[in-house]
């Protein structure tokens, strides 16, 4: 089942007792793009004091939070992350990664950026399922007896590419989006069947598209009332 609201999401996880297996959260980087409702422009204090409470709210509502940021963000992310681990004691325990793509920036002046960060945030007692996301390893495409008929689990850097203009998986009417290879290796390394996804910046509806697949039960949220009624027409499900 997937649920879509158009609700900001910090007051929605205000006022609901509902938690989630899993979160995966991509908020808008602060660099300006062009979306309808949101202003991604604010000062660098204020942005910081979005992502705080972002990720403070997340972790009070899920085993397991993702996390995927631009790059220009690591330190502090990266800053808040040690924060709440102190908090708890070490009870949540946080894993930088990184998402390598093609298609990157190009600059003729300086190195251009071609990868995005991801952090997962993990309660003690949560369950990965590292069996659930296995790819065929070099062994095998080499036809090496060694070779684990399983596949290898894959690494931290994840390689998938951005999703470009031409590329298949584009929603024009959306200025930004996340590969959907990317969102599914973490929703399947993090749920199994009958657990549950929140994305609390739906944008697209990419998570929605995910979990349908993986049958997964899962709440989208916007602010965005128009890109909530886009979601709603693709995934065949009613605005909340």
């Amino acid at each position: 089942m997937i649920e879509i609201h158009n609700k900001d999401c910090l007051e929605y996880l205000k006022t609901t007792r509902r938690e989630w297996t899993c979160i995966f959260a991509d908020p808008p980087d602060n660099i300006g793009l062009k979306y309808n409702e949101y202003e991604d422009h604010m000062n660098h204090a204020d942005y910081v004091t979005d992502l705080e409470a972002w990720l403070y709210a997340f972790v009070k509502k899920a085993q397991i939070t993702w996390l995927s940021f631009n790059a220009k963000w690591w330190a502090e992310v990266g800053g808040i992350c040690r924060q709440l681990s102190a908090e708890t004691g070490g009870g949540l325990k946080h894993r930088l990664m990184i998402q390598t793509f093609t298609f990157g920036q190009h600059r003729h002046t300086d190195l251009g950026n071609n990868f995005r960060p991801l952090v997962r945030l993990m309660w003690k007692d949560a369950k990965l399922y590292p069996d659930a996301i296995r790819v065929e390893s070099v062994r095998q495409k080499m036809g090496d007896k060694r070779a684990d008929p399983r596949g290898r689990v894959p690494g931290d850097v994840f390689d998938f590419p951005r999703v470009v203009g031409n590329s298949k998986q584009r929603r024009a009417w959306h200025p930004t989006q996340l590969a959907e290879g990317l969102v599914e290796r973490c929703i399947r390394l993090s749920t199994t069947d009958g657990d549950t996804v929140l994305d609390p910046f739906a944008g697209t509806g990419t998570t929605g598209r995910v979990c349908q697949r993986l049958e997964r039960d899962c709440t989208l949220l916007d602010i965005d009332e128009e890109y909530c009624l886009k979601m709603a027409q693709e995934l065949h499900c009613n605005e909340g």
